[in-house]
């Protein structure tokens, strides 16, 4: 599934695990997709689903999922089940902002298997984003190219979505983020903040989106230091924790300075990290060359070196968030060990499809066995 696009754009996603039945005028169960009244398998699906434009095709995943019946979030796994940042986790793998903007179907999110959902990138008012295309498959690289400029709904349309589902389980999460044309971004943030704070399990700010103009100035020291007092501040009464979402293309100095601050203010984790601007030589897809964030398995090794650095530069004081080109559990027991408490997917769902979310969890189960350990948590930072 992406904010692996900025991580911000996907296919549909139903198959043989994780798939979602609505009810007939008989009350039977049906897939949205079937074949003889049973789900359809990813496989199957898939060539179909890329012979659309990305965009449509997820267009079509939300419409599909609304009229869905969601299943049950997961339950927490002895061995996965883990307290982070003072929230309580069923398991570590998460789904990563972007594919479900604007809180349309947290819900049926959840009944995948998700440890835990994130909405967003959502703005104080609402926005189109950057022109069409801006959403690219990168097949032959499993990989994808984004250039969507945070389009949403807006905090108003959102918020109201987040009120009428209060009270739900699941550990859900909203992306926050500034309008293009804002004179004022901190006052973004802290708007976006007020307003979130009381509907969501916690906000991640995102200054690490590559598709608006000027928004990565933000993890400059300077100015993150005055993003993150306002932040703070703007909580009010609602001490909802707050992450910090980060590019992977920092220099060492500037990883460095992000991690004095974010000790300094006591955030409670950092998500690392946001898609890339670099293109590396090893891609083969004639749409390389497309402009965005880069997401997917090319951008493994250096989203999982930036993992490394930053658990360095934290010293494990702060709880990390693995994120990019996690494919398998092999790949999210390797962040795991680098020093992420958590990890999201994305992209690789696109690839992979929605069965992904368990196969990795119940890979991780099997990771935590065979290393003799009875929490996952006993593996963080162990490599």
């Amino acid at each position: 599934m992406q904010q692996a696009f900025d991580q911000s754009d996907t296919d549909l996603m139903l198959g043989e695990t994780g798939s979602y039945r609505d009810r007939g005028a008989s009350g039977a169960s049906r897939s949205p997709l079937c074949n003889n009244g049973s789900v359809m398998p990813y496989r199957l699906v898939r060539p179909l689903l890329f012979r659309l434009p990305a965009e449509t095709a997820h267009t079509l995943t939300l419409r599909v999922l609304r009229l869905a019946q969601a299943g049950a979030p997961a339950a927490p796994e002895p061995a996965l089940a883990q307290r982070v940042a003072g929230i309580a986790f069923p398991n570590p793998v998460g789904l990563a902002p972007g594919f479900d903007k604007n809180a349309e179907v947290p819900d049926a999110l959840f009944g995948l298997g998700s440890g835990f959902v994130e909405i967003g990138t959502v703005t104080p008012r609402p926005q189109a984003g950057n022109a069409r295309p801006r959403l690219f498959r990168l097949v032959e690289d499993e990989a994808v190219i984004n250039r969507m400029g945070f389009n949403n709904d807006g905090a108003e349309v959102v918020a109201e979505r987040l009120a009428r589902r209060l009270g739900r389980p699941g550990v859900l999460g909203a992306n926050i983020g500034a309008n293009k044309d804002s004179p004022d971004r901190i006052a973004d943030y802290v708007e976006m903040t007020r307003i979130m704070a009381p509907l969501a399990t916690y906000l991640t700010v995102n200054i690490s989106s590559p598709n608006t103009p000027g928004l990565r100035a933000l993890q400059d020291e300077g100015a993150l230091g005055a993003l993150l007092d306002a932040v703070l501040a703007a909580r009010g009464a609602h001490k909802t924790p707050i992450f910090l979402k980060l590019a992977p293309d920092l220099q060492p100095s500037d990883i460095d300075a992000i991690a004095r601050i974010a000790m300094d203010k006591r955030l409670d984790a950092l998500i690392v990290s946001n898609t890339t601007i670099s293109r590396p030589a090893s891609l083969r897809s004639p749409l390389a060359g497309e402009t965005g964030g880069l997401s997917g398995k090319p951008l493994a090794p250096m989203a999982l070196e930036a993992l490394r650095t930053f658990r360095k530069a934290t010293g494990g004081a702060i709880p990390l968030i693995g994120v990019g080109g996690i494919t398998t559990a092999d790949d999210a027991w390797q962040r795991i060990r680098a020093g992420a408490s958590l990890i999201q997917l994305y992209s690789a769902m696109v690839f992979h499809g929605p069965g992904l979310v368990r196969a990795i969890t119940s890979g991780l189960a099997r990771h935590v066995r065979a290393a003799g350990m009875t929490s996952i948590a006993e593996a963080v930072g162990t490599e």
